[in-house]
């Protein structure tokens, strides 16, 4: 990885990509500790330092935003209100046909859905943005700060209105910085942002670890968390490189006198075909019953009962039921995102089958077996990535500053390395080696 990058600063043209990505990295990373207007910094501080790591149940939106939610800055928001709105579109794509037919159309009708999500991300910050006010104006975003409900210093409409448009902007300036990434720098720009926005926190979060530790002033439990991470980034790797290669053959045509097709190919079929999708969206479904609590303020039985088995991670109610969430959306998320019939039918059409299988209905039967097949292990280990912070937690008593959760894990190692295979492939079409040396 180090050496792709190191060749590619040799490479003019890729060495002001690169220059380029980490400038746009700078602007996103200074604008995560602006704050915004309305809000009393010295007490989001003092929150901040009592909190000590305890994000509860904003910790997910907060690791997005590389810790800019909990201190209220103009990026708080992040980049979750585009996240949110990609997953929507995607998967509304299956239900409306409008959509599905813009979809088909290839690139005009992909930017008429870039675009559409684009409207949609700026609803999602308004929301998410009024939300966020509400919370800290009420004092819920540092529940147990003392100072926690003097953060927004004056409660008017209009300082009100003031805050969310900064946010909102703040998540505007964020779509077109990733834009402006993807376009002259390298790699996706959302997802370099998500992967600074993620990065941000290991540094600090490491450090609480060692600061917490109680076996040779902290640094045995340092290391182990060290080895853990390695442990875990390699079976990442490992999972998110693995596919099921299904070989396809194209029948020869003569067409005048020229021959076309006979060529065999094949269809790359991913263990992991969902992603980290499965995980986002179980964990922002588990969310919903806390925050319920918290805002309701209620004290009757029901109440209590989710206080007590959906508010803590280590309560094994907790951990059964954001497993079994996980590998539920994973065969959800795969079953809209991958359509065999469509594959069987874009087969027959030009001439292509499967060895051994019938082209048409046969053929989708078999593909859809398959992708059965391989989804359980991709759901199983999406489960188990994810529940690795909760199993720290608990043995190595780290607090909630445990850096190698199963989200951000997945997040970093799949974005760095689609980075460096395009890195690769932008190195070999300016060095390659040609016939005559």
């Amino acid at each position: 990885m180090l050496t792709a990058f190191a060749r590619a600063f040799k490479t003019p043209d890729l060495r002001k990509k690169l220059l380029f990505t980490l400038g746009i990295i700078v602007l996103f990373r200074l604008g995560q500790h602006i704050p915004i207007p309305g809000i009393d910094y010295k007490n989001v501080q003092t929150c901040m330092d009592l909190a000590k790591g305890q994000q509860g149940l904003f910790g997910l939106v907060n690791m997005f935003s590389g810790g800019a939610l909990l201190q209220i800055t103009i990026f708080a928001l992040g980049i979750m209100p585009y996240i949110t709105a990609s997953i929507i579109l995607q998967l509304l794509t299956v239900v409306i046909p409008r959509l599905e037919a813009l979809k088909k159309e290839g690139q005009a009708g992909q930017g008429k859905i870039t675009q559409y999500t684009r409207y949609l991300t700026i609803a999602l910050a308004i929301l998410q943005g009024t939300g966020l006010v509400a919370t800290a104006r009420s004092g819920s975003l540092f529940q147990s700060c003392p100072v926690g409900g003097q953060i927004v210093r004056d409660d008017s409409i209009f300082t009100t209105a003031v805050m969310v448009i900064t946010m909102t902007a703040g998540t505007a300036l964020i779509m077109w910085l990733g834009e402006l990434v993807t376009d002259r720098g390298i790699g996706n720009g959302m997802s370099i942002l998500m992967f600074v926005s993620i990065a941000a926190g290991f540094p600090s979060a490491m450090w609480s670890i060692k600061q917490q530790g109680k076996i040779m002033d902290g640094w045995l439990e340092f290391g182990l968390v060290i080895l853990c991470g390695l442990a875990m980034v390699g079976l990442v790797v490992f999972v998110e490189q693995a596919q099921r290669r299904i070989p396809v053959q194209y029948a020869k045509r003569m067409i005048g006198r020229r021959s076309y097709g006979g060529t065999s190919t094949y269809i790359p079929m991913k263990v992991n075909q969902a992603g980290v999708i499965p995980v986002i969206f179980a964990s922002s479904l588990l969310y919903i019953p806390a925050l319920i609590v918290q805002f309701s303020n209620s004290k009757a039985g029901w109440a209590t009962w989710i206080s007590q088995n959906f508010v803590k991670g280590d309560h094994p109610i907790y951990i059964a039921t954001y497993f079994l969430l996980i590998v539920f959306f994973a065969f959800f998320y795969v079953a809209i995102s991958f359509n065999p019939e469509e594959v069987a039918d874009n087969m027959k059409k030009y001439g292509g089958f499967i060895p051994g299988i019938r082209a048409g209905r046969p053929t989708a039967e078999y593909l859809s077996y398959v992708l059965n097949r391989i989804t359980w292990p991709g759901a199983l280990y999406l489960g188990l990535i994810a529940l690795v912070p909760t199993v720290a937690l608990v043995t190595l008593n780290a607090n909630q500053n445990f850096p190698f959760g199963g989200t951000s894990i997945l997040i970093i190692v799949g974005v760095g390395l689609e980075t460096v295979k395009q890195i690769e492939s932008q190195l070999q079409q300016r060095h390659y080696e040609g016939f005559l040396r």
